[in-house]
C-alpha cells in the first residue's frame, strides 16, 4: 500500500480533480516511451536532485525502490549529478534518499 505524506493527502482532499488529473498525465507520460518503470524513476529522482526539491527526491526514490531499483543504483543516480549540480546539492539529496533507504 503507498504511503502519502499529510501534505499529499491534504492536496488530494483540497484539490482532488486536479491531483487526480496530475496523476493520470504522469501516467501517460510514463506510458509515452520505452524506458521502464525503474528507470523513468531514476531519470526523475535526479531532476527532482537537481532543483533541489526534497519531498519529490523522497517520492521518487520510494517509487524507485518500489519498482526494483537497489539502494546503490539510486545512490549512484545522484552520485552521477556531481559534475552537474555541485557536491553540496548531490550531498542533501544523498542525505534525503539515505532516509528513504533507511526506512526500508
Amino acid at each position: 500500500m503507498t504511503q502519502y505524506t499529510s501534505n499529499y493527502a491534504w492536496l488530494m482532499a483540497k484539490f482532488s480533480k486536479v491531483m487526480e488529473n496530475h496523476q493520470e498525465f504522469g501516467k501517460t507520460l510514463r506510458e509515452a516511451g520505452p524506458i521502464n518503470e525503474k528507470d523513468a524513476n531514476l531519470i526523475q529522482l535526479a531532476a527532482a536532485a537537481a532543483i533541489k526539491a526534497e519531498g519529490a527526491v523522497h517520492s521518487h526514490a520510494r517509487r524507485a525502490l518500489a519498482a526494483g531499483a537497489a539502494p546503490e543504483e539510486i545512490y549512484h543516480a545522484i552520485i552521477l549529478l556531481t559534475s552537474t549540480i555541485g557536491f553540496p546539492a548531490v550531498a542533501a539529496a544523498l542525505s534525503w534518499v539515505k532516509e528513504i533507504i533507511e526506512e526500508q
